[in-house]
């Protein structure tokens, strides 16, 4: 694990920005304190239930296509995906992890928009829960801080106010 991470900014989300957290279902237990984390930092940084829509899909390959249609409706100024990932005896993790990867990055690059890679992907179920608000810190917190920051960053870029 990377310990030079950056410190999140602390930026308050504008009033008016909406957020789309797109979570898997597979890996329900990890996945589901991934939300958890993230709603609440969410909250924290000034959203409201209004501006916070949750969606679920079956697994992490499923993220990508949800992100792009949330990004296409243009109602959202962030894309948030949540998801685990676990290694298993098969190459099934590397098509996964990397597809989900690939597809959540061609999204945001496409719509000039942020989506956010809250996906663990992770060797062992310890280490996804060591992720997952354990002693590796918060996945879902960190990705709601993300969320945050890309949009302040983009509305200074686009002469907007946040």
């Amino acid at each position: 694990m990377s310990t030079n991470a950056p410190v999140a900014s602390q930026k308050k989300l504008p009033a008016n920005a909406r957020i789309a957290v797109v979570a898997a279902r597979f890996n329900a237990q990890i996945v589901d304190e991934l939300l958890a984390g993230c709603l609440r930092r969410l909250a924290e940084l000034g959203a409201d239930e209004r501006q916070v829509e949750v969606y679920r899909v079956p697994g992490a390959f499923e993220l990508p296509v949800a992100a792009k249609v949330a990004a296409k409706t243009g109602r959202f100024a962030a894309v948030v995906c949540l998801g685990c990932v676990v290694r298993g005896d098969t190459p099934h993790f590397e098509f996964v992890a990397g597809e989900t990867a690939r597809g959540i990055q061609d999204v945001a690059v496409a719509e000039g928009l942020p989506v956010i890679f809250g996906v663990l992907t992770t060797n062992t179920d310890q280490q996804a829960r060591d992720r997952a608000g354990g002693a590796h810190g918060h996945a879902g917190e960190s990705a709601a801080d993300a969320a945050g920051e890309m949009i302040a960053v983009l509305a200074e870029m686009r002469g907007r106010n946040v």
